[in-house]
């Protein structure tokens, strides 16, 4: 997008989901990015109201600061698309389809992408173990590692369920893979970078995600280079099989010679603890830099009809 000093840009933060308080400080820090390169920005408080403060604040882009549920699964892209607003990120299908961690691993283990073995559990249905003790248990679209769990026995497990539940109706249960966990970031359908994850606690769980000081994050990873190449050439590939847009980053887990793809998020977080961020610091990018890049590549990603009927006379 050109001419970014003539528009009116909205960061789109908060939401309704939960994890609203993260998606307001990875806007706040976009917002506070933008304005300090003299662009004109607002920051805009996603709520059910959204339709009508798009049409009072007469934005001319959107950069899209939202997490989870209504805000990066395809909602609210697709009543940008709807209202013609060019925005950051994944289009309506292809953030619809990496929010949801069962219809990711599908299309990745139908192109030939290693996952952990998993097995689907639905609420209120029968089902077995069959990878035995430690397992993980996530909700299948839920972020920030709410609601996952590492369990040891049936007890726990139980109790991990229940609280999966809470958050949605479908589960994935998988086999525990101890290794080390490397994340990549991907920026206009190229390789940023990546970072392996050292959390002080069990997991890279949410406490460990937001809290400065309890991660430790190793740029590049320590894992041999050749494994590193490959895996980041495959989390380019994850990226493309999903149709994402702009920036990314496809998370997973390193065990010897072979790893294993967990998850994509197609608005990955922008706070100071944020992953993305680090791995272009990496890079002699800076914060402004990069959210600039970011913005550059918003657009609408569904070809609006007049504009087609225009191209068929």
């Amino acid at each position: 997008m050109k001419n970014l000093k003539d528009k009116k840009i909205g960061v789109l933060m908060g939401g309704i989901s939960a994890e609203r308080e993260i998606s307001l400080k990875t806007g706040n820090a976009i917002l506070s990015a933008l304005l300090k390169m003299g662009l004109n920005a607002v920051g805009i408080d996603v709520k059910e109201d959204l339709f009508e403060r798009l049409l009072k604040e007469k934005i001319d882009v959107a950069f899209v600061a939202l997490h989870g549920k209504f805000g990066e699964d395809g909602c609210v892209q697709g009543i940008l698309e709807f209202m013609g607003i060019p925005y950051t990120g994944s289009g309506v299908l292809a953030s619809a389809l990496s929010m949801n961690k069962l219809y990711t691993r599908i299309v990745w283990e139908k192109n030939g992408l290693p996952v952990p073995p998993y097995k689907v559990i639905k609420r209120g249905a029968d089902f077995s173990n069959p990878f035995g003790f430690p397992v993980v248990i996530k909700p299948v679209d839920e972020g920030s590692s709410i609601g996952v769990s590492i369990v040891q026995n049936e007890k726990e497990l139980k109790e991990a369920m229940k609280k999966a539940f809470y958050f949605s109706d479908v589960l994935l249960l998988e086999k525990f893979i101890k290794g080390k966990e490397v994340h990549v970031g991907i920026l206009n359908n190229s390789v940023l970078g990546s970072v392996e994850i050292r959390p002080s606690r069990k997991f890279y769980d949410y406490t460990s995600k937001y809290t400065p000081g309890i991660t430790e994050y190793i740029i590049p990873p320590k894992i041999d280079k050749r494994i590193v190449r490959k895996l980041e050439k495959t989390c380019l590939k994850a990226h493309l099989l999903l149709g994402l847009d702009g920036v990314s980053r496809i998370d997973a887990i390193v065990k010897g010679k072979r790893f294993y793809l967990l998850e994509a998020n197609s608005i990955p977080g922008m706070t100071q603890t944020s992953l993305i961020p680090k791995i272009a610091n990496s890079k002699g990018i800076s914060f402004e830099q990069l959210v600039l890049e970011i913005l550059k590549t918003a657009s609408l990603k569904i070809k609006r009809r007049e504009k087609w009927i225009e191209k068929t006379k």
